[in-house]
């Protein structure tokens, strides 16, 4: 017997209910997802996040310059957040490498074998000096609003190639960076498109994933109970109407049906020895390991960031910080675009590296003295991108001759989104959700595709 209306239920049902017909439109919007707008040159992406902001002088954008000012006044100091003084060059060398003998600093020497296969883009820039907000627009493309992560606009818009696995997953050694899940968020999209978050510091598979398997019960079992609990939500579900309903649904049954995938793909030990000693030991290996092996299984996006909180912040001592942290991340780098190569799968996976925002050229100081690091800088900042339709060997933007401010070419965060997009056959103006009465897109009415780094 269907209970008496309360009064909340009468209303949503007469005058109210109006409002379910925009969620009609809303499920009608997602059914109608999953097809790229035209040819794609890449079909999935893999996204090396160092957050904390790594130093684009000492990396990717040799500047020689900074050596003629070193220990003086810069000729255009930019307001910085904290207090900066002089030049400081770079303590690390840089070098050509390929035949397109672009310049990259030694602390990525194994990656820079692979640099004829990489689009540096040098005059990245981002709008203020905060991790938080540089954070928000880089992977949300917004620094103010809660809005959906690009993780999630493309597994709205093309969804995942495997319904046993998510379409997006972020892994993270040690915990979350700062800002959390926001990072990897769906925002006002429905909830499946949320990436699902993975702490990679684990080997064990019961500890990547948290209850990947019931202790109470067998599988037979298990299918029982979820049709069950799928039955109970669907009848839920069309008495409300609430979208919030069907993600948790979909979550329930990728849950049941990553048991058995999801095992398989995490276990790096069915690898052959070979393979995981070109990755190499150590936590940043196996984890880009395994991503290699969820894009294999068909995972739109997998985003490999360096640790918990901002561990590439160096404000002190950035010779002995970057050279650790690049001395973890650049062989299995190295190893994922060789690896790629020789499987085929390099020419349609787009490889993205960066952080959220640069840092300066001049020396930070503490009560007027040099603390040997550098503090954050949104002016001008390097990403770089491999793979998937891009045109490897190739430079795009620059900074001025000290690496404080893009001053040719400049590229926002929603140039560079848009380019990503479009390389995954997905024309950024094009691909909306309807919300709070507007269309709203990853790009929010800005963005140009990069077309002189496309192959």
């Amino acid at each position: 017997m269907t209970p008496i209306l309360n009064r909340r239920d009468f209303l949503r049902r007469s005058g109210m209910g109006m409002g379910m017909l925009g969620l009609a439109d809303l499920q009608a919007a997602v059914s109608n997802t999953g097809k790229p707008h035209f040819a794609p040159k890449a079909k999935r992406v893999i996204h090396f996040f160092l957050n904390g902001g790594p130093s684009h002088v000492d990396t990717f954008d040799y500047k020689p310059a900074l050596a003629r000012y070193e220990g003086k006044p810069v000729p255009s100091h930019r307001l910085t957040e904290r207090k900066t003084g002089a030049a400081f060059p770079s303590p690390f060398k840089f070098q050509r490498y390929g035949q397109s003998g672009i310049e990259v600093s030694e602390l990525f020497a194994k990656t820079a074998a692979h640099i004829d296969d990489i689009a540096v883009i040098r005059s990245m820039q981002a709008q203020v000096p905060n991790h938080e907000p540089s954070l928000m627009l880089m992977n949300c493309g917004d620094s103010v609003q809660p809005r959906p992560s690009l993780g999630s606009w493309l597994t709205y818009g093309l969804g995942s190639a495997n319904e046993n696995l998510p379409g997006f997953i972020a892994m993270c050694p040690g915990g979350m960076p700062i800002k959390g899940a926001e990072n990897w968020q769906s925002a006002f999209l429905p909830g499946a498109f949320q990436g699902t978050y993975v702490d990679s510091k684990h080997q064990e598979v019961d500890r990547l994933i948290e209850n990947i398997r019931s202790p109470h019960a067998d599988t037979r079992v298990q299918l029982r109970q979820l049709e069950l609990m799928r039955r109970i939500n669907e009848a839920h579900r069309q008495d409300r109407g609430d979208p919030r309903l069907e993600a948790r649904i979909q979550s329930f049954e990728l849950a049941f049906r990553m048991q058995m995938e999801a095992a398989d793909a995490f276990d790096v030990t069915q690898e052959p020895l070979n393979i995981r000693a070109m990755y190499g030991e150590g936590v940043h290996g196996r984890q880009t390991l395994i991503a290699r092996r969820l894009l294999e299984r068909g995972v739109r996006m997998v985003q490999l960031w360096h640790g918990a909180g901002q561990p590439w912040d160096n404000h002190n001592n950035i010779e002995t910080n970057h050279r650790k942290l690049a001395g973890e991340i650049d062989q299995p780098i190295a190893a994922l675009l060789h690896d790629l190569k020789q499987r085929g799968m390099l020419e349609d996976t787009l490889i993205i590296w960066g952080g959220e925002f640069g840092r300066t050229p001049t020396v930070e100081l503490s009560g007027g003295k040099s603390k040997l690091g550098r503090d954050h800088n949104h002016y001008g900042f390097s990403v770089w991108m491999a793979g998937g339709g891009i045109k490897g060997g190739t430079v795009y933007g620059s900074t001025d001759e000290l690496g404080f401010a893009a001053e040719q070419n400049p590229v926002s965060v929603h140039d560079l989104h848009a380019t990503i997009l479009h390389l995954l056959g997905v024309n950024h103006e094009e691909l909306t959700y309807r919300y709070a009465g507007r269309d709203f897109r990853l790009t929010d009415v800005h963005g140009e595709v990069l077309r002189p780094i496309l192959a």
